[in-house]
């Protein structure tokens, strides 16, 4: 495998903490309130698991922080981050859309969700960081040198 260029890995550590930022502070910041955190007609069982949900998200985000500027540049913490983004995006966000309809959720709530050219805000937003995770995942990939004997 070949050495990492310092560039690279600098441009990796951008992408993965705006995703961070997004993913792991974002629902804090914009769920915090009556459309979910203190809704009235949410039980307050119900409201415990989602503080709790966000809590580790935000915990989360923290650590992920702490991998990205932290520790020393090197390619094994971003890869780190980026198994870690995965999880919550894929086993976290997707799962739950994909599921929603086995437990009787929904992805958007006309009182409180707008859509942005047609598409439902938390589609867009968990779809670009998807995007630029994928995209990422693809930069920070091994990289083999081909064998002398190819």
């Amino acid at each position: 495998m070949t050495p990492e260029h310092p560039r690279r890995l600098r441009v990796a550590r951008a992408i993965l903490t705006f995703i961070a930022v997004v993913l792991f502070f974002g629902p804090l910041l914009r769920d915090s309130n009556a459309s979910h955190l203190t809704h009235p007609d949410w039980p307050g069982h119900a409201r415990l698991h989602f503080m709790w949900a966000i809590a580790f998200m935000f915990c989360s985000g923290l650590a992920n922080l702490y991998y990205l500027w932290l520790r020393p540049l090197e390619i094994g913490a971003l890869r780190l981050c980026c198994a870690w983004q995965a999880a919550s995006l894929l086993g976290g966000f997707w799962t739950a859309v994909a599921l929603a309809g086995l437990y009787g959720g929904t992805i958007r709530d006309p009182e409180h969700h707008m859509t942005v050219l047609g598409i439902n805000e938390n589609v867009l937003v968990f779809g670009v960081l998807a995007v630029l995770l994928v995209g990422v995942v693809l930069h920070v990939r091994p990289r083999v040198e081909p064998s002398a004997g190819a």
